[in-house]
C-alpha cells in the first residue's frame, strides 16, 4: 500500500461534515473548528482564504484548497472583512457574540450561507478527527495547499468536485456514505495532483525510490511482523546496508524507528476507537510483551495506553 493509499484510509471521511456554501457579499466566516483537514472548493465566484498565519490566499471558481488544521482561519469575499459567523467544533456556528446561527443561515439540505443565491458558492468539507495514523501521513502537507483550475489540473479531479457539488444536496439511500466516499476520493486526487508538482514533497510521500515504497508498503500492511532490517532487505532485495541507507535518505529515519513510530501511531487509534484490551491491541501491532508495549507507547505519548484510551473517550463524549 503507497503513502497517498494509506492516506485514504487514515483520516477517513466517517459522516463528514459536508456543506455547499452559498454567500452573498459581504460576508466572513472564522473557521476555529479544530479539524485537521479541510477540503475547499469554489464552484462559483471567489473568497479569499487567510490561514492563521502567512498571506491571504485568492480563490477562484475551479479551485481547489487543502487546509491542515487544527489552526484557526478565516474564508471572506475579501480580505479585511470582518467575520459575521464563527464555525466551532463539530460545526457549530455562531455570530461573534455567541449568538447561534444554525438556523438563520441554513439554505436546505446540506447548504449554507447569508443568501441563497449569493455569487460565491464552496464546497466544504471537514474531517473531524484523524488519529495519530492520519497526522503522520497529513504532516508533509504545508498549510495550505492551493491547486488553480486550469494549472495543468487533472481531469480526474475536476470531475470529482463536479460530481461532489452535484450530489451534496440530495437525500436518497446511503446518501450520507456516497459523499464520505466523494469526499475521500476529492482529497486523495488533491493530494496525488500536489505531490506531483510540489518541490518541498517528501521522496517517501511521492513513492520516488521504487523500492522505498515496497518497503513502506510491507511496513504499512504487516505491522504486527517481526521484522528486522535484514528480513525487510530480503524482502526487498536490497542489503541491510542498501536499504538503511535508501530508506533513510527518502523517509528520513532508519527503518526500524520508522516501524515503532508507526506501530505505536496505530496502536493509539486501536485505543481510541476499539474495544480490544491492552494486550490485545500491543499484539496487533506487533508487541510480544505488553509491558514492553506499555513502556514505548508512554515513551511516545507521555501516557500509558489505558491513560490514552481514558482521555480520548472523554475528549470525544465531551
Amino acid at each position: 500500500m503507497d503513502p497517498l493509499s494509506d492516506l485514504l484510509r487514515a483520516p477517513r471521511a466517517a459522516d463528514a461534515f459536508l456543506l455547499r456554501v452559498v454567500m452573498a457579499p459581504p460576508w466572513s466566516v472564522r473557521v476555529q473548528d479544530g479539524a485537521p483537514l479541510t477540503v475547499m472548493a469554489v464552484t462559483s465566484g471567489s473568497a479569499v482564504l487567510r490561514p492563521g498565519s502567512g498571506p491571504a490566499v485568492e480563490l477562484g471558481a475551479g479551485d481547489v484548497a487543502l487546509v491542515r488544521g487544527p489552526d484557526p482561519y478565516v474564508v471572506a469575499d475579501r480580505d479585511g472583512t470582518a467575520p459575521q459567523a464563527v464555525i466551532h467544533p463539530g460545526g457549530r456556528c455562531e455570530t461573534p457574540d455567541g449568538v447561534s446561527l444554525e438556523l438563520a443561515m441554513r439554505q436546505g439540505v446540506r447548504s449554507w450561507g447569508n443568501a441563497g443565491d449569493g455569487p460565491d458558492t464552496l464546497l466544504v468539507g471537514t474531517y473531524e478527527r484523524a488519529g495519530e495514523v492520519g497526522a503522520r501521513l497529513l504532516a508533509p502537507l504545508p498549510g495550505v495547499v492551493v491547486l488553480r483550475a486550469g494549472e495543468a489540473r487533472s481531469p480526474l479531479l475536476a470531475s470529482l468536485v463536479a460530481v461532489l457539488a452535484g450530489q451534496a444536496g440530495a437525500d436518497d439511500l446511503g446518501q450520507a456514505g456516497l459523499l464520505d466516499r466523494l469526499l475521500d476520493a476529492v482529497v486523495v486526487a488533491a493530494c496525488r495532483e500536489w505531490a506531483t508538482g510540489a518541490r518541498t514533497v517528501p521522496a517517501w510521500w511521492r513513492g520516488d525510490d521504487p523500492v522505498v515504497r515496497q518497503a513502506l508498503a510491507l511496513l504499512h500492511d504487516e505491522p504486527a511482523r517481526p521484522w528486522t532490517v535484514a528480513s525487510l532487505a530480503h524482502a526487498v532485495g536490497l542489503s541491510r546496508a542498501a536499504l538503511a541507507r535508501r530508506f533513510g535518505q527518502a523517509v528520513g529515519e532508519p527503518p526500524m524507528a520508522y516501524l515503532t513510530a508507526w506501530r505505536l501511531a496505530l496502536a493509539a487509534d486501536r485505543l481510541r476507537d476499539g474495544q480490544d484490551t491492552v494486550a490485545a491491541v500491543s499484539r496487533a501491532v506487533g508487541y510480544t510483551s505488553p509491558f514492553t508495549f506499555s513502556t514505548a507507547f508512554k515513551r511516545r505519548y507521555g501516557r500509558g495506553p489505558l491513560a490514552w484510551r481514558q482521555e480520548a473517550g472523554r475528549a470525544l463524549a465531551g
